[in-house]
């Protein structure tokens, strides 16, 4: 009850009350289905110990039942390091049990057997593009993949039946809408600093899973313009 009270208090930003209703609320939002073929999704930060760890916790939450694999990984990881203590209380405090986590440095083979990388700064981005320049194709700044998957659910861009499909197809269009979407921003690291700044990444982090996949799951439906009635000389 104390760590959730301090959880809440934290900064401005309520992340325990948030996730929470995020959870509750994510198995009454319809529209797609689970089933299809395997997907990989890695969220990749710098060290693999805050940032990445809670998007890979989180996702996996989320797509509980799928067939989606969820991993991280840190551009300077070190292999075997646990989560960080703030990383982890937050995540204790929405349900999510993060013990078994160990973090691991980004390799080029990981890199190019993933599906679809989801980092937290540009230059993250940078770092991981060098090592598998074939990966500049599916990797994203999570901010920006979460306006690109907003931006197609509005336009009636997203196709497929699966939650695999409706990924592919924004991913194969990232190229094309980038240009009209909202610069991304940063989720910024917090290692090293006050317990306020771990609920700013996690609030930040959770919202913009939200966004992604509540994209996945809505029918936008466009309005016809409507029909002038014609005038009779």
């Amino acid at each position: 009850m104390l760590l959730c009270h301090v959880v809440m208090r934290c900064g401005k930003i309520p992340f325990c009350k948030s996730a929470a209703r995020g959870f509750a609320s994510w198995g009454r939002l319809s529209g797609v289905e689970f089933q299809g073929v395997d997907m990989h999704i890695m969220f990749v930060c710098t060290g693999n110990i805050c940032r990445s760890p809670m998007g890979e916790l989180l996702m996996t939450h989320y797509l509980t039942g799928t067939t989606v694999r969820v991993s991280s990984a840190g551009t300077r990881g070190l292999p075997m390091h646990s989560i960080d203590p703030s990383s982890g209380r937050l995540m204790q405090s929405v349900g999510i049990e993060p013990s078994g986590f160990r973090s691991r440095r980004l390799t080029r083979q990981m890199a190019d057997e993933a599906d679809l990388i989801l980092c937290f700064e540009k230059q993250q981005r940078k770092d991981i593009v060098t090592l598998a320049p074939a990966a500049v194709r599916y990797t994203f700044l999570l901010n920006d993949f979460a306006n690109m998957c907003d931006y197609c659910a509005r336009n009636g861009m997203v196709a497929g039946k699966t939650i695999q499909e409706r990924l592919q197809s924004v991913i194969k269009r990232s190229s094309m809408i980038r240009p009209l979407i909202p610069l991304p921003k940063d989720i910024a690291d917090p290692h090293g600093r006050e317990f306020d700044q771990f609920c700013i990444a996690a609030e930040q982090t959770n919202t913009a899973i939200r966004r992604i996949l509540k994209s996945m799951r809505k029918h936008y439906v466009v309005t016809p313009a409507p029909v002038r009635s014609q005038i009779v000389a």
